[in-house]
C-alpha cells in the first residue's frame, strides 16, 4: 500500500506539526487522551498483505531540528573515537607502517561503496532509522527485524565501552577519583544531552566532534613539523622508520606469509574502525531540509573521514617504529589514556612537554563524544523498530520536544553495565564489550549494501528511473556489490586467528562470531512466527512516506541562524 492511501484529518495535522517541528504532534508529552475516558487516536498505519500478522507500525513523532553542520559533525563524531589516536598503534605493531597505510586506504574504498548506496536511499526517503526500516520494506520484514536488533545491540554495547574508556583516560592523570563517580557523572551528562531535545544533542555533538577534528589535524601537523626537524631534539627523522625496521612487519608467521598476515591484521582493524554513513543516516528523520542537506553531508563526511583515517594511518607509521618497546609495553601493561598512543610515545621520545596532556584531554572528549553518539543512534534504532511494530509500542512514544524518551531510557539502563568496572579490571570489561559486537558493524554494512541492491531492482521492475531521484549514487550497482562482498567476507575473516593451530578457544570464537550466529536466528525466528515473504522487486513499496517528504519539501522554509557566529559555522558546513 502506498503512502497515498493515508486517511486525512488527524494524520494530516500531525504531518504538519512533525515537519514544522514547532509544536508537538501529540496532545500531551506521551500521547495521552485529551479527556478522561476518551480513546486515544489511532496512529497512521502502513501495512501490506503479508504483514497482517505483524504488529502495526506507529507514527513518527520526532522533530526536524538538526542543521547541516550538526549532521556532518554527527557523522564524524560517531566514527572517530579513541581508535584513531590510540588503538591504531596495535595495528602498526602487527603489520608495520606500509600495511597499515594500505589497509586503511583500501577499506576507505569499501566505505565509499556503502556511502554511495546509503545516500541514494536515505535522500529519497529521509525517515527515522532509515536503513533498518528499508531492510524490512525492500527485502523482507524478518530481514529488517534482524538488521535492526543487530544495529541496536552494536550501538548499545558501545555506550558502556566508551564510558569505561573515559574512566581509563582520566587515570592517565590521577587514580584519586573513584571509578563509580566518573561513570555516574558521564551517564548523567548523556542523559541530560539526550533527553531534552534533539537540538541539545546536535549542538553538543557539533562542538565535541569539532574538537576531534582539531585533534587529528593537530596530530597530522605535529607529524609533518617534527619529521622535518621541528622538535627540541632537532631530529630530522623523516621516513626513517619505514627503512628501519622497515615498511612491513611479520605477524604470527615469518617471511611473506607473516607479512601478509600482518597486512590482514591491519585490514581487520580498519574494517572495525572506519564508518560514517550509518551515523549520518540515523539523523535523517530529524534533519532539516534532508533532501538537500543529506547528499552534501554524506559526501563531506566520507571525504573528511577518508582524509583523517588515511593521513592518520600514514602519520603513526612515521612518528614511531612498529617495534617501539615503549609502545609495546604500554599496550602490554594496559597503560591508561593516551599513554599507548603512538603520538604520545613520539612526544616523550622527542622531549616535548605539555602536548601529551593536551592530547589526552582531547582523547577524553573524543571518547565522551563517541559514547554520546552511540546513545543517540541506539535509541533511534530502537525507536525505529518500535515504529515498525518490531519492539514494544511504548518505545515509540515521544516527549513534546520529539525525543523517544523510553528508547533513550532503555539505552541508558544498558549503559549502567559500565559500573561492572567498579569490581573488575578495566581492561577485562572493555574487552567484553568490544568482543561482543566485533562483527556487528560489518553485518550492518552488508545489510545496507544488499538493501540498496534490492532497492535498485525495485526501481527497475517498477519503471522508476534513478535519474528522477533527488540524489543518485556513483558507479552503481558495482559499488554496492563491491562493498557487499568485501564486508561479508570480512565478517568471517575477523576472528580467523582462533582457527590457527594451538589457538582454539571457545570464548574467543563466540565473541568473534556470536552476532554472525545470532542474526540468522533472529531472521528465521521472525520469519517463521510472522510468516513474512521475501519481497519480489515488483512488490517492493517505494512510495510509503514519500508523499509526506514531498509535502515537507514544498513547505520548507529555512530558519535563520540564531546569530552571526552560528551563521559563520552554518556557512562552513552548509
Amino acid at each position: 500500500m502506498s503512502s497515498s492511501s493515508f486517511s486525512p484529518g488527524d494524520c494530516s495535522s500531525k504531518l504538519e506539526q512533525r515537519f514544522a517541528g514547532e509544536i508537538s504532534p501529540t496532545r500531551s508529552s506521551f500521547s495521552e487522551p485529551a479527556h478522561p475516558g476518551e480513546e486515544e487516536a489511532q496512529p497512521c498505519i502502513y501495512r501490506t498483505e503479508e504483514e497482517i500478522g505483524s504488529p502495526p507500525p506507529s507514527y513518527d513523532h520526532t522533530h526536524r531540528k538538526l542543521r547541516p553542520r550538526h549532521i556532518q559533525l554527527i557523522g564524524i563524531g560517531g566514527t572517530i573515537g579513541t581508535a584513531l589516536y590510540v588503538s591504531i598503534g596495535r595495528g602498526l605493531m602487527q603489520g608495520g607502517p606500509a600495511s597499515l597505510f594500505i589497509a586503511f586506504t583500501l577499506w576507505c574504498t569499501v566505505i565509499l561503496g556503502v556511502t554511495n548506496s546509503l545516500s541514494e536511499m536515505v535522500t529519497y526517503l529521509p525517515i527515522s532509522s532509515p536503513f533498518i526500516r528499508f531492510a524490512g520494506r525492500f527485502v523482507d520484514d524478518a530481514f529488517g527485524f534482524a538488521a535492526g536488533y543487530n544495529f541496536f545491540v552494536y550501538e548499545a554495547a558501545l555506550v558502556p565501552f566508551e564510558v569505561v574508556a573515559c574512566n581509563v583516560i582520566i587515570h592517565y592523570w590521577t587514580d584519586e577519583i573513584h571509578v563509580g563517580i566518573v561513570i555516574a557523572v558521564i551517564l548523567v551528562c548523556y542523559a541530560i544531552i539526550n533527553i531534552f531535545g534533539v537540538a541539545w544533542y546536535g549542538e553538543s555533538e557539533f562542538w565535541l566532534a569539532l574538537g576531534k577534528v582539531i585533534l587529528i589535524l593537530g596530530l597530522i601537523a605535529f607529524t609533518f613539523v617534527t619529521m622535518l626537524g621541528g622538535n627540541p631534539m632537532g631530529d630530522r627523522y623523516g621516513f626513517r622508520y619505514w627503512r628501519d625496521p622497515g615498511p612491513f612487519a611479520e605477524y604470527i608467521k615469518t617471511g611473506d606469509l607473516g607479512r601478509f598476515l600482518g597486512f590482514l591484521a591491519c585490514l581487520i582493524q580498519a574494517s572495525f574502525t572506519i564508518a560514517g554513513p550509518d551515523y549520518v543516516s540515523m539523523a535523517a528523520g530529524e534533519a532539516e531540509n534532508p533532501r538537500v542537506v543529506l547528499p552534501k553531508a554524506f559526501n563531506a563526511v566520507f571525504y573528511r573521514l577518508t582524509f583523517f583515517f588515511v593521513m592518520g594511518s600514514l602519520a603513526v607509521g612515521i612518528v614511531v617504529p612498529y617495534n617501539d618497546p615503549v609502545m609495546a609495553a604500554a599496550f602490554e601493561e594496559g597503560k591508561p589514556g593516551a599513554a599507548a598512543s603512538p603520538y604520545v610515545v613520539a612526544m616523550d621520545r622527542l622531549h616535548i612537554p605539555v602536548l601529551p596532556h593536551i592530547v589526552n584531554a582531547l582523547v577524553l572528549t573524543s571518547a565522551f563524544s563517541a559514547g554520546n553518539s552511540y546513545v543517540y543512534c541506539a535509541s533511534r534504532s530502537l525507536y525505529g523498530l518500535a515504529l515498525e511494530g518490531k519492539a514494544p509500542r511504548i518505545l515509540a512514544r515521544c516527549t513534546e520536544s520529539g525525543v523517544p524518551i523510553y528508547s533513550v531510557a532503555v539505552v541508558l539502563a544498558i549503559a549502567l553495565l559500565s559500573f561492572l568496572q567498579v569490581s573488575n579490571s578495566a581492561a577485562v570489561v572493555l574487552q567484553w564489550f568490544v568482543n561482543l559486537v566485533t562483527a556487528s558493524q560489518l553485518i550492518n554494512f552488508s545489510v545496507m549494501t544488499f538493501t540498496f541492491i534490492k532497492f535498485r531492482k525495485g526501481l527497475e521492475a517498477q519503471g522508476i528511473s534513478r535519474d528522477s531521484l533527488p540524489h543518485k549514487g556513483l558507479l552503481q550497482p558495482y559499488c554496492a556489490w563491491y562493498s557487499f562482498i568485501a564486508t561479508t567476507i570480512m565478517c568471517f575473516v575477523g576472528g580467523y586467528t582462533v582457527f590457527l593451530p594451538g589457538n582454539w578457544d571457545i570464548p574467543t570464537f563466540l565473541f568473534s562470531y556470536l552476532m554472525i550466529i545470532v542474526v540468522p536466528v533472529l531472521f528465521i525466528s521472525w520469519k517463521v512466527i510472522h510468516k513474512t515473504r521475501w519481497r519480489r522487486p515488483e512488490d517492493i513499496d517505494l512510495l510509503q512516506d514519500k508523499d509526506e517528504i514531498d509535502q515537507y519539501d514544498r513547505d520548507y522554509f529555512p530558519a535563520p541562524p540564531r546569530n552571526k557566529f552560528m551563521k559563520h559555522w552554518d556557512e562552513i558546513f552548509g
